[in-house]
């Protein structure tokens, strides 16, 4: 395991860090979609993204591989999760000659900065949009991002806006679906504690995210 290089580290410029992190956003039929991002913490922009519908860490990677395709930072910071400590990740980054760091168990707030990003994007976006699916939610998130990422404002950054923080940042375009589903899948049953699907056929993953462009 990688130790947590954040401690005290003064983060003076963009490319400094990055993270990246996972979340879920509910679609209307009760199914869930996973939500993978990688920010630069100094200007807080979207540097890429992805969409899948399965845990298999290939959103992940490819969300990484898009970010990296532009610029690299010093350190790159994530969770223990099993898509960030799968090979497939590190070994890109070690390629890269990107010092890795990860969050102390049960320390959340190790990777505060991409959890206040999940809470803009599910209070601003998500839960608003309530998606009948991937396409509407690949599409409406893209058109979030890029405003997130050009007007909205940041306390930290003054009148100073994300992409302009940050001069190797993405521009979110819609990337068409590579991938066809054969999937037959229970409803996802959700509570406060658990989420729970059941699969009775074999699900082949489905990505959605932005392809990066130079700028």
């Amino acid at each position: 395991m990688y130790p947590y290089l954040l401690r005290d580290l003064a983060i003076t410029r963009p490319d400094d860090i990055w993270a990246s992190d996972i979340t879920y956003l509910p679609l209307q039929n009760g199914f869930l979609l996973l939500l993978a991002a990688v920010i630069d913490l100094y200007s807080r922009n979207v540097l890429s993204w992805r969409l899948s519908n399965t845990l298999t860490g290939d959103f992940c990677v490819e969300a990484l591989d898009a970010a990296l395709s532009r610029s690299r930072p010093e350190i790159f910071n994530t969770d223990q999760g099993a898509q960030f400590t799968a090979s497939a990740f590190t070994s890109r980054l070690e390629k890269s000659g990107v010092a890795i760091s990860m969050d102390g168990r049960g320390r959340a707030l190790d990777n505060v900065f991409v959890e206040r990003l999940w809470r803009t994007v599910k209070y601003e976006e998500g839960y608003l949009r309530d998606y009948t699916d991937g396409w509407h939610a690949q599409k409406s998130l893209g058109k979030h991002f890029d405003f997130y990422r050009d007007e909205r404002p940041h306390q930290a950054l003054g009148t100073a806006r994300r992409r302009r923080s940050t001069p190797r940042a993405e521009t979110t375009k819609p990337l068409a679906l590579n991938f066809s589903v054969e999937v037959d899948l229970e409803r996802t049953i959700m509570n406060r504690n658990t989420t729970h699907t059941q699969p009775r056929g074999r699900a082949r993953p489905l990505v959605w995210g932005s392809r990066a462009i130079a700028q």
